[in-house]
């Protein structure tokens, strides 16, 4: 698929996205929510148990590839594509934040859920308390939220530029899945991205809807103010940001052709055709 071709597809996207009705985005935000929380436990049962964090790493695209494949909604991707539509003209600026304010709210009904299914199986019912997931959820939980907090304002500039880097990856794992044709091909376009964030531990606003509240049931010294102010809303903000910024907008003007000009208005060259190219 050429760019320009990718950018069509981002329209219509985010267009059929931005029209969903409130159920299909509570149900499909939740699911998605709950393949993320997936991911993550086994991205962190693979570095467990190899000692490796590039290993889970590696593994963790499986559950974004599974939410584009099955057209789930992922808020993140789609701060890239609705405003797209929106630019298109192809869908209201209402009809977008609707979209993203009822799949947050699946995401955080699915996230949770899977983390107290998840904690039920590891903990067996709360009589296991020395599994290393556990340690390992809490640990991460306050790396998220009371590290920055410590940081006092430079904490929350650091979360914001972080979750900026994060979603400036997920974005195209999104987009690149509309490079390619085949489910193979869509697969290996988004992985790529997809392990570039999580390796490097970016913050994506999703998967700390699984961590955080995670580990706070196990114990985490976190309160709710804590987990909103240093990490959820700073990093929803800051995928936000980038995920419009250096994907939508940016692929966009850049890919997207109008009527004979560029989107910049500028007319497109014109170009000699020989008797030979014509025949």
């Amino acid at each position: 698929m050429s760019p320009n071709q990718v950018v069509e597809n981002m329209v219509h996207v985010g267009e059929t996205k931005a029209k969903l009705p409130i159920k299909d985005l509570l149900i499909r935000g939740g699911l998605a929510g709950a393949l993320l929380g997936f991911g993550t436990t086994l991205a962190f049962t693979a570095e467990i148990q190899t000692g490796f964090g590039i290993i889970g790493a590696i593994l963790f695209p499986a559950a974004f590839v599974m939410i584009i494949l099955l057209g789930l909604e992922l808020v993140t991707g789609s701060f890239a594509l609705i405003p797209v539509a929106v630019m298109e003209k192809k869908a209201t600026v209402g009809q977008m934040l609707n979209n993203w304010f009822w799949v947050i709210v699946g995401h955080l009904i699915g996230a949770t859920l899977y983390a107290v299914l998840y904690l039920i199986g590891i903990t067996q019912l709360g009589h296991v308390t020395d599994h290393a997931m556990i340690t390992k959820l809490v640990t991460v939980a306050e790396a998220k939220t009371l590290a920055y907090k410590s940081l006092g304002p430079d904490g929350m500039f650091v979360v914001f530029v972080k979750a900026m880097l994060c979603n400036w990856m997920v974005t195209l794992g999104a987009v690149m899945a509309m490079t390619a044709k085949s489910v193979i091909g869509k697969i290996v376009a988004m992985w790529l991205p997809i392990l570039i964030f999580f390796a490097q531990g970016f913050e994506h606003a999703v998967v700390n809807m699984f961590v955080i509240p995670a580990g706070m049931i196990l114990g985490a010294d976190i309160t709710m103010g804590e987990w909103w102010l240093w990490n959820q809303l700073p990093v929803l903000v800051g995928n936000l940001v980038s995920g419009f910024l250096f994907t939508g907008f940016a692929i966009y003007f850049t890919h997207k052709q109008k009527e004979g000009k560029s989107v910049f208005g500028l007319a497109k060259p014109k170009v000699a055709i020989t008797n030979t190219q014509r025949n």
